[in-house]
């Protein structure tokens, strides 16, 4: 055992360490924790993967975790999602040759299969030995499915590997033999210990240098609040991750209304504790601010500067964002003359106020951000090439709300809960049954205006969804509220009729009247009394129709 046994540390000062396994290896984590209570406070996640990876960072919003201990492809999967450190449980060479021990006994038809990368010492092993081990790897889970029926196949009887790998064996009828010893994960806990440690000792070193950072200089926004279980948004958020383990720059690209700030954010707070957590995010948008004032908000001025400079002098946002980030958003808006400026920040990390000669020195990560193509305005002249490639260290680019249709539903009934919420309004129960029926009207919409759009609309629902409780939330309500979403309907044939409503200028009088219509020709009466469970009552209200009504349509769909 490596790790001595101290004196029980007090519990607010205890690292707090969290095991993710869905394997056997669940048990091993469970019986040395035992021996750790006294040295870290440990929890188990008995999820993996991607389950795992969202539950991990939905807690890391609101609690501590100083280390995370996995194996195998689950940590490798982990490793590049999240931003706590990742520790990998690792077995080690007598950990091997003790598996195939106790495999000889079972055949002496032996394979073992490892995640990505082969043994190179097991050809020397098994020579010396006197006795043939096939080998093979995996990447995913489907693969090492793949190698092991391959296996057995070719006549192999016993498969030593991790825990997913005895999984799969013992589910092909084959004997699996876990690979991975209590020595093994007792060095996983310690490496996990130390990191902690030094994590903690990092975090108290940033407090004692830095002052508390007011929350007007705070990221409001962390990962979890880049929604959507699109494949798109996966690797926006694999890209967060990445991004804050690097003090480079980094330039996102993407429409109005994709959530720029919101990654820059992300990237920010996402950041490993070692930098310390009390940094201020400072964001300025370039093209919103006359030229004459630009300057001296990103550099300051000296007293007497200008006419009507502040007494004193006034530190400018990159003297603000010191030790922090600064985001400069619509960066393609900022004047040539400005640039020039900026290049000179970013080369010899200080500045000069405006009317000043001191120059100020500077540790500022920029995160830049644009809705226009950089590139070009580079080509034709208005944006200089030596500052572009000087922002855009690392790239971003965001995807708009129309190529990642499958998130508007998320994004929209996530949105309207949170309108609701801040109007003291309750959800309707049926509410994602309700969302359900209304998704064709909103996914075929184009959303120029992107996630921004798709808020402002759910704000617009909730306010009148409030100000009448029993109104359900049908596809004619909706049109009812956002005409705009009528005119794409009929131009792209969703067919949800005219002359719905009269937008948001309608009364409440209006809503309630637009409740009245038929459900859309693609659907079925009987398919929305399914969708309510059966409930004939919920399904006539919803359709705004009576029960009588309701029967009469079902008798006539043959469903009665």
């Amino acid at each position: 055992m490596r790790h001595s046994t101290p004196l029980p540390v007090d519990a607010t000062d205890k690292p707090v360490i969290w095991t993710v396994s869905v394997s056997r290896l669940s048990d091993l984590f469970r019986d040395i924790t035992l021996e750790y209570d006294n040295l870290a406070t440990i929890e188990p996640i008995n999820l993996g993967f991607d389950e795992a990876a969202k539950h991990i960072r939905e807690r890391l919003a609101t609690e501590r975790c100083d280390a995370v201990i996995a194996a195998g492809s689950n940590a490798a999967y982990l490793k590049g999602r999240l931003s706590v450190p990742v520790v990998i449980a690792k077995f080690s060479g007598l950990d091997v040759m003790q598996a195939l021990a106790r495999a000889r006994r079972v055949s002496d038809r032996i394979g073992i299969v490892t995640y990505q990368e082969r043994l190179a010492e097991l050809a020397e092993f098994s020579s010396t030995f006197g006795f043939h081990v096939e080998q093979r790897t995996y990447v995913t889970e489907e693969d090492a499915r793949a190698q092991i029926n391959d296996l057995k196949a070719a006549g192999i009887k016993a498969i030593v590997g991790a825990g997913l790998i005895t999984d799969l064996a013992e589910e092909a009828g084959l004997t699996g033999v876990f690979v991975y010893s209590a020595a093994s994960i007792r060095h996983a806990f310690d490496d996990a210990l130390e990191m902690a440690r030094l994590t903690q000792l990092e975090s108290s070193r940033a407090r004692t240098r830095g002052a508390v950072v007011p929350d007007t200089l705070r990221a409001k926004h962390g990962i979890n609040d880049l929604r959507g279980d699109s494949a798109a948004m996966e690797q926006v958020r694999q890209s967060v991750v990445l991004y804050a383990k690097s003090p480079a720059t980094v330039l996102i690209q993407g429409e109005t209304g994709c959530g720029k700030e919101l990654v820059a954010q992300a990237i920010h707070r996402e950041a490993p504790r070692t930098l310390g957590q009390n940094r201020p995010f400072v964001a300025v948008n370039c093209g919103a601010i006359a030229e004459s004032l630009l300057e001296s908000e990103l550099f300051g001025h000296e007293e007497g500067a200008f006419t009507g400079a502040r007494r004193g002098g006034h530190a400018g946002l990159f003297e603000a964002a010191n030790h922090g980030t600064l985001f400069l958003d619509e960066i393609g808006e900022m004047p040539l003359a400005l640039q020039t400026r900026l290049l000179r920040v970013l080369e010899e990390r200080e500045v000069v106020r405006v009317g000043g000669t001191r120059p100020v020195p500077v540790h500022v990560r920029i995160i830049s951000a644009t809705h226009c193509d950089l590139e070009q305005r580079v080509r034709e002249g208005r944006f200089r090439a030596d500052l572009f490639y000087r922002l855009a260290v690392l790239r971003l680019t965001l995807p708009p709300l129309r190529a990642r249709p499958d998130d508007v539903m998320t994004l929209a009934e996530w949105s309207l809960k949170n309108a609701l919420a801040s109007l003291g309004a309750r959800p309707h129960p049926n509410l994602h049954a309700e969302m359900a029926a209304c998704a064709p009207l909103l996914q075929r919409y184009d959303w120029p205006g992107n996630v921004r759009e798709l808020r402002n609309l759910t704000e617009r629902l909730a306010l009148f969804l409030a100000a009448e409780p029993l109104q359900a939330l049908t596809p004619a309500f909706v049109l009812s509220v956002a005409p705009e979403l009528a005119s794409h309907s009929q131009r792209t044939g969703a067919g949800y009729g005219t002359g719905i409503g009269t937008g948001i200028g309608a009364g409440t009088g209006t809503v309630i009247a637009a409740r009245r219509h038929a459900p859309p020709p693609s659907e079925r009466v009987s398919d929305v009394v399914a969708r309510f469970g059966g409930r004939r009552d919920a399904a006539a209200d919803y359709l705004g129709i009576s029960r009588t009504t309701l029967w009469r349509r079902l008798k006539a769909e043959g469903a009665a």
